[in-house]
């Protein structure tokens, strides 16, 4: 049984002590990954052969559509922008192509500070990472980078570490089904679709600013009466230690 309580609004105090799940997205909220994602989308198409106007129409679309995988990105610039046939093998030459200009990047970007307080903080929350980005990419990324105290980075995420090609809906109907996901649960992203995943799944949510790449998160998070946090030091600053 999922919490059925009201979405928490912006002026109202987040006990995150309360949840046994705690879901994060990864870019913006736990890697300062959005940016140089949209870069690599831009130089990803121009790499293979695509005009500037086309690259751009890209990055529009991957912009508008933050947290929804890049499976569904590059079916979309092929079908509706390129006009080509969208096979398992054209996806792949796109997928790969980006892929490899994430390889470097995604190693140095910053990891979000207050991590390990908040973890210590929530010691009966499972901790889980749900993103739009492919999922073998990120679990590779997060064995490999390591936090302030030594940590690899994935062993906050006993709960597991999640992307595509399943999209973020899909993965949150499973993690429940499976009893995996307990409630109260809360999610903690920056874009529009994990909003509303959340918001499909019964979660409660919680969107973070400084990262994000919505243009209009104001008055989205103002419409839909959701809290909003700076950052994870943000979150960790509301709770009463």
């Amino acid at each position: 049984m999922f919490s059925t309580k009201p979405f928490l609004l912006g002026y109202d105090l987040l006990n995150i002590r309360e949840y046994k799940t705690i879901v994060f997205d990864c870019d913006g909220v736990i890697l300062d990954s959005n940016i140089v994602k949209t870069q690599a989308y831009f130089r990803t198409a121009k790499q293979l052969g695509v005009t500037d106007a086309q690259a751009q129409a890209l990055v529009d679309y991957h912009v508008k559509l933050g947290g929804v995988s890049r499976y569904h990105k590059f079916d979309w610039l092929l079908r509706e922008v390129l006009k080509q046939p969208v096979t398992k093998a054209a996806i792949q030459i796109w997928l790969d192509a980006f892929a490899k200009e994430l390889e470097v990047v995604l190693m140095q970007c910053a990891i979000a500070e207050g991590l390990e307080a908040l973890k210590q903080l929530t010691p009966n929350a499972t901790w889980m990472v749900l993103s739009g980005g492919d999922q073998q990419e990120i679990r590779d990324l997060f064995h490999k980078r390591t936090l302030p105290s030594g940590k690899v980075l994935a062993e906050l995420f006993e709960g597991g570490l999640f992307g595509s090609p399943d999209n973020k809906d899909e993965v949150l109907a499973r993690e429940k089904a499976s009893v995996h996901l307990q409630f109260p649960a809360l999610f903690i992203g920056d874009s529009k679709y994990d909003y509303e995943a959340a918001n499909k799944a019964g979660l409660d949510f919680v969107f973070l600013s400084d990262w994000t790449e919505v243009d209009d998160w104001k008055g989205f998070c103002m419409q839909h009466r959701i809290q909003i946090k700076k950052n994870i030091r943000d979150v960790m600053s509301t709770q009463h230690v």
